[in-house]
C-alpha cells in the first residue's frame, strides 16, 4: 500500500478532512504534517458532524492510528480540550490512537499574546492563536518541544527565559499592556504535562516501519498550497510549509516514501483573511456561494470570501506539489446557477501572464479572463456515479481537468462520507472500496 499525501490546492478550506476520512478506511497511519489548531476540518458521517482542529481526520476510523509530525505546532490546552470533546461523543483519543512527535513545538500563553498584539498593530488576518510566534521561536531556537515536558528542570528554565523575553517584546516592541506571570505560566504548563507525556511518539520510526511493511500511510496537510510560507501569497500566508514536499521533512522520512499526491479543490474557490483573491466575486453570486456552501470557518466561524474556480492558481499548486489527481469538492453547491464561471487567464498591464505572480501586490492587480459554462438545476446530492451527473456538470468536471492539466480522481456532492465518489482506481484501492 502507498504513502499518499493529501494537500489543498487553493487557499485552504477545500475539504481535505472529508477526503482523508474517506480514504483511510484501511489506512494504518494518518500523519498531520504542518500547521496547528488554526486549521479545522468538519466531517459528516451518516449525518453526524464532527469538528476537528488539530487531531488528524483519520481519528474517526477505529483501526487507524493518528500522528502529529515534527512540523506541527501544538497548543496543549486546546489539544486536551479537543480530546475531551471527542470523548464526549464516544471517540476515545488514547495514546494508542494518537502519537505526537517529541520534536513538535508547543504553543504557550505568551505566543497567543504576541499574536494578538501583532495583529492589532499590522493586520494580516491570522487566527490569533499563537501559531506564527510558535514557529518563530522554533527557527530562533527558543521553542519548547513536546520532549521538553519530560525534563522538569529544563522545562522550568525554558519557560522562565521565554516569558521574560516575551514580556519585553510585548511592552517595548508591540506597545501592549499585557504581561505574563512566570510562575502562573509554569503552573499552567506543569498542570497538564503529565497528561501529554504518554502521547509522545517516535513518528519517524513509526512511519518508516509502516511503509516498509507495505501498509498505507496518509499524510494530511492543513490550509492550502497558496498559503505556503515560501510559495504562497506572501505576506498573506500561514506560518508553515503547506506543500506536499514538506510531508517527508516533517515526518522524518525520505522523498521516496511518497507514491502519490492528491490535490483537493472546490468546484469554486474561497479564501479567509486578508490577501489577494483574483476570482473573488463581491456580487450576489458570491453571497450565494457562501450561503449554499456554508462557507464559515470551522475554527473561527469567520465568513469566507467566495469566488470562482481559478485555473491559473490551481495549475501552480499542481506543479508545486507534483499532484497526480485532483479531488473536486462541493460540486453540488453550483446547482441552480444559470452559468458557472471559470477563471482561465490572468492579464497584467495588458499582457497575459502564465503563472501566479510572486508579488502579492502584482497579484492584486491582475485582471481575470473568465470562461462561462452552462449550469444545471438538478439536485446532485443523491448522485453516486459520474455518469449520473447532469450533462453540464460532467462538462464542468472535464473542463476543469483540461484547465488544470490534471485528471479529476473523484468528487463530492455533499458533506457526508457517502456523498464521496472516487473515479481514480488507485484511490479506490486505497479506500478499500
Amino acid at each position: 500500500m502507498p504513502g499518499i499525501v493529501i494537500v489543498g490546492v487553493q487557499w485552504g478550506d477545500e475539504g481535505k478532512g472529508k477526503v482523508v476520512d474517506y480514504l483511510t478506511e484501511k489506512a494504518c497511519l494518518v500523519v498531520r504534517f504542518q500547521g496547528g489548531n488554526n486549521a479545522g476540518h468538519t466531517l459528516v458521517v451518516e449525518g453526524k458532524k464532527t469538528a476537528l482542529q488539530l487531531i488528524p481526520s483519520g481519528i474517526l476510523r477505529p483501526s487507524t492510528r493518528c500522528l502529529l509530525a515534527a512540523g506541527v505546532v501544538v497548543d496543549p490546552v486546546s489539544l486536551l480540550e479537543e480530546i475531551e470533546r471527542l470523548k464526549n461523543i464516544g471517540i476515545e483519543v488514547t495514546p494508542q490512537r494518537l502519537g505526537i512527535a517529541g520534536e513538535v513545538q508547543l504553543i504557550l500563553p505568551y505566543h497567543r499574546l504576541v499574536d494578538v498584539a501583532r495583529e492589532a498593530k499590522n493586520k494580516i488576518g491570522t487566527t490569533k492563536k499563537g501559531i506564527g510566534p510558535a514557529y518563530e521561536d522554533a527557527v530562533s531556537r527558543q521553542g519548547v518541544r513536546m520532549i521538553d515536558l519530560t525534563d522538569e528542570v529544563y522545562l522550568r528554565e525554558l519557560i522562565e527565559r521565554n516569558v521574560s523575553n516575551k514580556n519585553m517584546t510585548l511592552e517595548t516592541v508591540l506597545g501592549s499592556n499585557e504581561k505574563l506571570s512566570v510562575e502562573k505560566t509554569i503552573d499552567e504548563v506543569f498542570a497538564i504535562r503529565e497528561k501529554l507525556i504518554p502521547y509522545i511518539a517516535n513518528v519517524s520510526v513509526e512511519v518508516t516501519n509502516a511503509l516498509k511493511e507495505k501498509k498505507s500511510v496518509v499524510f494530511e496537510g492543513a490550509q492550502g498550497s497558496l498559503l505556503d510560507i515560501n510559495h504562497g501569497t506572501y505576506p498573506f500566508v500561514t506560518s508553515s510549509n503547506t506543500v506536499a514536499g514538506f510531508a517527508c521533512a516533517s515526518a522524518g522520512v525520505g522523498p521516496k516514501a511518497i507514491d502519490s499526491v492528491v490535490g483537493i479543490c472546490k468546484a469554486y474557490c474561497t479564501r479567509v483573511g486578508e490577501g489577494p483573491f483574483p476570482t473573488e466575486d463581491l456580487t450576489v453570486a458570491g453571497e450565494t456561494l457562501r450561503s449554499r456552501g456554508a462557507e464559515f470557518g470551522t475554527v473561527t466561524g469567520r465568513p469566507r470570501r467566495c469566488g470562482w474556480f481559478d485555473s491559473v492558481a490551481v495549475r501552480k499548486a499542481v506543479r508545486m506539489n507534483g499532484i497526480d489527481s485532483l479531488f473536486l469538492t462541493k460540486l453540488d453547491v453550483l446547482t441552480g446557477f444559470t452559468t458557472v464561471r471559470l477563471g482561465v487567464k490572468y492579464t497584467l498591464g495588458g499582457k497575459t501572464i502564465d503563472d501566479v505572480p510572486t508579488s502579492s501586490r502584482m497579484l492584486s492587480q491582475v485582471q481575470v479572463e473568465y470562461e462561462e459554462l452552462p449550469g444545471w438545476d438538478e439536485d446532485l446530492t443523491g448522485v453516486r456515479k459520474f455518469e449520473d451527473l447532469p450533462a453540464n456538470a460532467q462538462k464542468l468536471v472535464r473542463r476543469i481537468e483540461e484547465l488544470s492539466q490534471t485528471k479529476v480522481g473523484g468528487f463530492s456532492v455533499g458533506p457526508d462520507r457517502e456523498q464521496t465518489i472516487i473515479l481514480d482506481s488507485s484511490l479506490t484501492r486505497l479506500a478499500g472500496s
